[in-house]
């Protein structure tokens, strides 16, 4: 029976240079913090080069929260690496009012480590659709990055993983959750929790019942 482990790093550990051993690694707002890609470019900095390096070890694949900047358009961010290469950029699709971020513009889905992995970054967490639309496109796995905890974040983890029988990590401020399919919801404070589960897709036959439109009634004028 195929396992698949995931690790939730909530902040850097003095001393670690490598990711434990997982299929997927979910790393906090805490390791990158800000990113210029002006100078990622011109290489000022080595940010996101790090955390790609960091999946060239016993870790197949990464994703790590970070705030972005691109000439001035700053964007809630997730960095995304495996094998040891960048993989791509999600930026938080939601903005809501009042606050000083750009939003994104697709949604963050990824095959990671031989799984499908949707990715989603704080408000998006708010907005059903998201997570809806990576049920459809197949995920295995839905992780959430948010730098700050809150008891709706938890709530609503059980709630997705339920409906779309789909399990979800999350790693918020200094806290990692994992919930399974059964809406059971797993939490701990600690800076390195590794999860293990059984990817499975679960399917059930949903009948409804619809008024119009009904074939037999139709006329031709």
């Amino acid at each position: 029976m195929v396992c698949m482990k995931i690790c939730v790093l909530t902040r850097p550990v003095a001393g670690r240079a490598e990711l434990p051993p997982c299929d997927v690694a979910l790393l906090g707002f805490g390791w990158l913090g800000d990113v210029d890609y002006s100078s990622e470019l011109a290489g000022r900095s080595d940010k996101l080069g790090v955390l790609a390096r960091l999946t060239s070890g016993p870790a197949r694949a990464a994703v790590c929260g970070c705030r972005t900047d691109s000439r001035g358009l700053r964007r809630k961010s997730a960095a995304v690496a495996e094998g040891g290469r960048l993989a791509g950029i999600s930026d938080m699709l939601h903005v809501v009012g009042g606050e000083n971020y750009k939003s994104g513009a697709t949604l963050g889905h990824y095959r990671l480590g031989g799984y499908r992995v949707g990715v989603c970054i704080e408000n998006d967490m708010l907005f059903p659709e998201n997570i809806g639309s990576l049920s459809l496109l197949g995920c295995d796995l839905l992780a959430f990055l948010s730098e700050e905890p809150s008891p709706m974040q938890a709530t609503l983890l059980r709630v997705y993983a339920y409906l779309y029988g789909i399990p979800a990590v999350m790693c918020a401020g200094n806290c990692a959750y994992f919930a399974d399919i059964t809406g059971s919801l797993l939490t701990s404070p600690r800076p390195e929790t590794v999860f293990s589960l059984t990817p499975r897709n679960n399917f059930r036959v949903v009948t409804t019942r619809r008024r119009g439109c009904a074939a037999d009634e139709r006329r031709d004028y």
